[in-house]
């Protein structure tokens, strides 16, 4: 009897890459996203739902054996900043209350690498100093903003449904890129500022970038590998953001911003584009949580899900070129490349 699989969010970047993974691996794939997911294959039974509906929920579950829960609202500014709370963190609530009532057999919550770093530079310097691992233990007041602030309760709420017996595994993807973001998530709408040259200055900091194929994988290898209760950090590679800079003028010949911004400075733009934002409802191109974020590396040691899990590591150049591709297939570029991209790994048409 085949499998089926609930993807909450499965309209979503990672979402859409998990659910047509799952049905590559010959499992019966059922999505539930409030805006659906179009352009999935066609033996995904696609519902249209909230998690915040306990009896939509209850519809989505039936017959379901293994639940990934990612459907969140992932973006760093919202005009009302109720929505994390309520759909990050009540929504996670809500949908393991579901799963407790349905039995299903596996679930994988999809937390954030973001809630593993503390905004409390003066009292944490040793911390923020090496890789951060998953036995970064940190509180509510460490985190930065509304975004994080929800996914780090949600999360909390996800292990302690652990300890009272739920099958759950949890998963922190770092930022995801590659082809596919149909929504335009943070990670894609930096790459595609600097390679629009609509972005003119960069915030000197460092990341963890994983192709947002294998963060999918990671999903599915969680779930037949991992242990109930226990983090794994899906990650890729540690860079800063002068080398990605260069890597991208390197794959598209087009010049890249030179101004670094100072924190300071780039504090001070963030509260005003989001002053700006709040009359305007546009999302700031830096919004306040992202910039104190950037404060210091977020550089993470993933060897446990790549040991563990068996957790693949696309080379990063072959993750910026697909991105790149697929910008450029959907006619999101604003200027011509000055250098012929190398052949794609697959097509997002």
């Amino acid at each position: 009897m085949t499998r089926l699989n609930l993807v909450t969010g499965g309209g979503g970047f990672i979402g859409r890459h998990l659910a047509r993974l799952l049905v590559e691996r010959g499992e019966a794939v059922r999505v539930l996203d409030i805006a659906g997911a179009d352009g999935l294959p066609g033996s995904v039974e696609v519902v249209r739902g909230s998690v915040l509906d306990a009896a939509a929920l209850d519809r989505a579950l039936a017959g379901v054996d293994r639940l990934y829960h990612l459907a969140a609202n992932p973006n760093l500014w919202n005009r009302d900043r109720a929505v994390f709370a309520l759909i990050n963190h009540q929504g996670t609530r809500q949908v393991l209350t579901a799963a407790a009532r349905s039995r299903v057999s596996r679930i994988v919550y999809t937390s954030t690498e973001s809630i593993l770093k503390s905004c409390r530079i003066s009292t944490r310097d040793s911390r923020q100093a090496g890789l951060a691992d998953e036995t970064v233990a940190l509180d509510l007041d460490d985190m930065p903003g509304p975004y994080c602030r929800s996914k780090f309760l949600a999360e909390q709420e996800a292990l302690a449904a652990a300890r009272d017996g739920l099958p759950v595994v949890v998963v922190n993807p770092t930022m995801p890129i590659g082809p596919g973001d149909a929504h335009l998530t943070p990670p894609t709408r930096m790459l595609l500022g600097f390679v629009n040259g609509s972005t003119p200055a960069y915030l000197d900091c460092a990341f963890n970038l994983v192709d947002v194929r294998d963060a999918a994988l990671g999903h599915v290898l969680a779930a037949e590998r991992g242990r109930i209760g226990e983090r794994y950090i899906l990650g890729g590679t540690n860079i800063g953001m002068e080398p990605l800079l260069q890597l991208l003028a390197d794959v598209t010949g087009l010049d890249m911003p030179r101004w670094r911004v100072p924190y300071g400075a780039a504090i001070s733009i963030a509260v005003i584009e989001e002053g700006i934002a709040a009359l305007t409802g546009r999302t700031p191109t830096a919004p306040l949580t992202g910039v104190r974020l950037a404060r210091t590396p977020s550089v993470f040691d993933c060897s446990k899900a790549i040991d563990r899990l068996g957790l693949p590591q696309t080379p990063l150049r072959t993750s910026v070129v697909d991105a790149v591709r697929d910008f450029a297939a959907r006619g999101l570029l604003q200027r011509p490349l000055e250098r012929p991209l190398g052949q794609a790994q697959e097509s997002w048409s």
